[in-house]
């Protein structure tokens, strides 16, 4: 399994970009999936996850600005932000897992265990 992200640039602060992650290979309908962004001097944290119910958890700093959606054929997902902040920059990452979200956030250590991370794609928001 791979997962490609696109969708990354940079832009004003206020703007909006679409980041999408397609997955080449099978990837079980069971999976939760979701984005990641490593900030600069910070750890990689989990932003939005989507689960197989289609439930949709985001992380606090979100703040209604995001919002996460798969293609029906769940082997395509995106996550479309919106008023962007300088602190949003970043890589973000897609990442899968065989693991039940329940409706909420994908948590990292299930995507190590169990998962598969795309390369990241880079997020510049200027001030």
């Amino acid at each position: 399994v791979q997962l490609v992200e696109s969708g990354g640039g940079s832009v004003q602060a206020g703007g909006s970009l679409r980041l999408s992650c397609a997955a080449t290979g099978y990837i079980y309908s069971r999976y939760c999936m979701g984005w990641f962004r490593q900030t600069t001097g910070n750890e990689r944290e989990a932003v939005a996850s989507i689960d197989i119910d289609g439930r949709m958890a985001y992380a606090d700093f979100v703040n209604g600005r995001f919002h996460i959606l798969k293609d029906s054929g769940d082997n395509a997902m995106h996550l479309e932000m919106n008023n962007l902040k300088p602190e949003d920059s970043g890589q973000y990452f897609c990442a899968a897992a065989d693991f039940y979200c329940r409706g909420d956030l994908l948590p990292r250590d299930a995507v190590r265990d169990s998962g598969y991370w795309g390369q990241g794609t880079q997020v510049t928001v200027t001030s």
